[in-house]
């Protein structure tokens, strides 16, 4: 079993100890890059699940094969992408290339986004921070409530008739 600590100054050095230990087990994060250097993530939102992969340029965002203003014409949902790299201060230093399936135009912008953030914190661990502390790195759990039975929607009730 563990010796007793009968002094304060035994107690300091246990925990001095210990730290000391903590610290030599955590390794500062490495950037995850493959041969080609890029960083790749899978993010989700709703039912949409994109693939992205991010590399140095010069700003250029694709989407299934289209322009990101293309394939998302709301000026919102632009936004939505351009979030990730206003927020780690990396303004059109990185190319996105993603695929994304499933859900609706909104969920698929989450969902890249969440991609975005991910792949962006692979590829230069400094930024983990600013994007962690703006909740970009935290996959959005909301989705729709299933349909019960016996009602219209998920709670709507049908409507009651007194005769």
């Amino acid at each position: 079993m563990a010796e007793e600590i009968k002094s304060l100054e035994e107690l300091n050095a246990a925990v001095d100890g210990t730290a000391a230990a903590v610290e030599e087990l955590v390794a500062p994060r490495e950037p995850v890059r493959d041969e080609l250097g890029r960083s790749y993530a899978t993010g989700k939102r709703k039912d949409a699940v994109s693939r992205v992969w991010i590399k140095p340029g010069s700003g250029k965002v694709t989407v299934n094969g289209k322009d990101m203003t293309e394939y998302f014409a709301r000026p919102v949902l632009q936004m939505i992408l351009r979030q990730p790299f206003q927020v780690a201060g990396v303004e059109d230093q990185f190319d996105v290339t993603a695929t994304v399936k499933g859900g609706g135009l909104s969920g698929q912008a989450g969902a890249v986004k969440h991609g975005i953030s991910k792949a962006l914190q692979l590829y230069d661990p400094s930024l983990r921070g600013a994007l962690k502390a703006a909740g970009f790195l935290t996959r959005d759990s909301r989705v729709v409530e299933r349909k019960k039975f016996g009602r219209r929607k998920a709670r709507r009730s049908f409507q009651f008739s007194k005769r």
